[in-house]
């Protein structure tokens, strides 16, 4: 098995803890995400941005931080806030076993340790010209300081056309490889794409020894003509900035979305970005401690969107304080079971009406149990509930669909709906759902048999 043969499904730090969180804060979201979600795949923690800086602060990035570095200008865990990782703040400080312990902590529990890195060099180990372990290079060797993240100040580039570089990187790898790390999260890599980052990190995790997967960040602008590159040597890449609670973030998500959903294959998937739901805000980058501000329905809508598309699952919002709904929508079976199971996912339909958009998703059931069985979402982005009506072939292809009967299984509410009905000019059946306002039907087709002879019975509604 590969290290992403499905999307990975997990929580991330980053939408309610942003930079400051803490070694307590993670253990009670892995041991939440073990007790609760592991049964139904969700089975990763991810420690995200600044782990390093003693001093992090929420809303924003420390000018100058003193970052907690080993003595070849390695990052390590801010010993105040992770205190298993040992050792002080300074250079000549006992390093420690950096996130190994909470690494272990975490594999204990039957789950997978990832963390967040930027790309480049620390800058404080470029001025302090820190030795390359196991070479006659220095920090400023490795380093292109004139490449320097846009958002964050703590890095350098790292110059690829000097050995240094690669050196250094190679270190960086081997050592969250001897942590225990399984998922490491490279952020400042695709906005612009920088492929002698990306190249280099794949090399390193490939010497290092451990199966460890690789997820890039941020994804503005990201071209689907980059997918052969991207998939080539990581399994994630982000596909969009970041993503909050808020309307009009979820709506761009589906024609981003659907260029890219055809492209999704075992072990390289193109990501959606974290689930911002759930309790969010507590210390993060953006808005104040609060719940998610979608709706249920655009959560249903957000969670089913992603399944479809197959995005990698993250939660955003802190598992222990998150209401029983949102627990109860990530729990839900089918969330899963489709994003695991399903192939050929792909938008089948985009139309304007009135004030929004039936957007209509199909997906064929690969599950032993579930023979030619196919899955469908049917959105509508606009302001006001609305009936909709589809025809059975546009889901499942109008050949099929005059080859059975159908039955209909309601996804998220779990139960079963009424057939599709046929009339006189539609043999094979439309289904007619109503939609909520910036919702979503979602639903499996079952065959059950032949298709009989036409019926001529008027047509009825799925409610």
């Amino acid at each position: 098995m590969g290290v992403a043969d499905t999307p990975p499904m997990g929580w991330n730090s980053w939408d309610c803890f942003g930079t400051t969180v803490t070694e307590a804060e993670v253990l009670a979201n892995a041991r939440f995400l073990a007790a609760h979600l592991l049964p139904l795949g969700w089975d990763t923690v991810v420690v995200d941005i600044d782990w390093a800086d003693p001093g992090a602060r929420a809303h924003g990035y420390n000018e100058g931080a003193e970052l907690c570095l080993d003595a070849h200008g390695r990052p390590r865990p801010a010993p105040n806030r992770f205190p298993s990782a040992g050792g002080g703040a300074g250079l000549d400080d006992v390093p420690g076993d950096g996130f190994a312990p909470l690494a272990a902590q975490v594999h204990g529990l039957g789950l997978r340790f990832g963390v967040h890195v930027l790309r480049g060099i620390p800058r404080r180990a470029v001025e302090l010209d820190l030795p390359v372990e196991g070479t006659s290079w220095t920090a400023r060797d490795a380093a292109d300081t004139s490449s320097v993240c846009a958002w964050n100040p703590h890095q350098y580039g790292l110059d690829h056309t000097h050995p240094a570089a690669q050196a250094w990187l190679d270190g960086q790898v081997a050592q969250l490889a001897r942590w225990g790390v399984d998922y490491v999260k490279v952020d400042d890599v695709l906005a612009p794409l920088h492929v002698d980052a990306v190249l280099a990190w794949s090399t390193a995790i490939e010497r290092c020894g451990r199966p460890m997967l690789l997820s890039l960040s941020p994804g503005t602008g990201v071209s689907t003509r980059d997918h052969g590159l991207l998939a080539a040597h990581a399994q994630m890449w982000r596909v969009c900035d970041d993503l909050w609670d808020r309307w009009e973030d979820v709506h761009a998500s589906f024609a981003r979305l659907a260029r890219w959903a055809p492209l999704q294959r075992p072990g390289a998937w193109a990501d959606a970005d974290m689930l911002p739901l759930g309790h969010i805000g507590i210390r993060a980058e953006r808005g104040e401690d609060r719940a998610s501000r979608l709706t249920p329905d655009e959560q249903r809508t957000l969670l089913t969107l992603w399944v479809m598309a197959r995005s990698p699952l993250m939660m955003g919002g802190d598992l222990p304080t998150t209401d029983d709904a949102t627990i109860a929508l990530l729990a839900t079976p089918a969330v899963g079971h489709v994003l695991r199971t399903s192939i050929d996912n792909r938008e089948v339909l985009r139309e304007p009406v009135d004030d929004g958009e039936l957007v209509v998703w199909s997906a064929r059931a690969t599950a032993p149990d579930e023979p030619g069985s196919s899955y469908a979402a049917v959105f509508w982005t606009g302001a006001a509930p609305r009936d909709h009506t589809v025809p059975l072939g546009a889901l499942v292809g109008h050949d099929v669909a005059l080859a059975h009967r159908w039955t209909v299984r309601d996804l998220w509410d779990r139960v079963p709906l009424e057939s599709p009905a046929a009339g006189p000019h539609q043999p094979a059946g439309e289904i007619t759902l109503h939609v909520p306002a910036h919702g979503v039907r979602w639903f499996a087709l079952d065959p059950t048999g032949p298709e009989p002879a036409p019926s001529h019975h008027r047509q009825e509604h799925l409610a």
